[in-house]
């Protein structure tokens, strides 16, 4: 799973059933954020730009850490709408996407 997320580039985001599905793991989406989790604070492995299906950032135990998702996702170019998401016709990654939104 970390080797599927590495992939996603800066400015882009994938869901954590994206990455399910692209590291042969279909409909195992909470392995994906039980896996991210589980990361060191000193991990190069880009966590957060995994977010939930609807395009938002998933709830943690810790609030500031969702804050801090959104700050690095913003620094990267993703754009939040005012209800809190990100368009995932914009920004969402997948490797068939060739630079634009993979298709859904």
């Amino acid at each position: 799973m970390y080797a599927v997320v590495r992939r996603i580039p800066c400015g882009r985001v994938a869901t954590y059933g994206d990455v399910a599905a692209l590291a042969g793991r279909p409909g195992r989406a909470r392995e994906v954020g039980w896996a991210l989790h589980a990361l060191d604070a000193e991990s190069r492995v880009p966590w957060q730009r995994v977010v939930n299906a609807r395009g938002e950032v998933s709830a943690r135990g810790e609030p500031a850490a969702a804050r801090v998702q959104r700050a690095l996702l913003e620094r990267e170019g993703v754009r939040f709408g005012s209800s809190g998401r990100i368009d995932l016709a914009k920004h969402r990654w997948g490797p068939a996407s060739r630079g634009k939104a993979a298709p859904r």
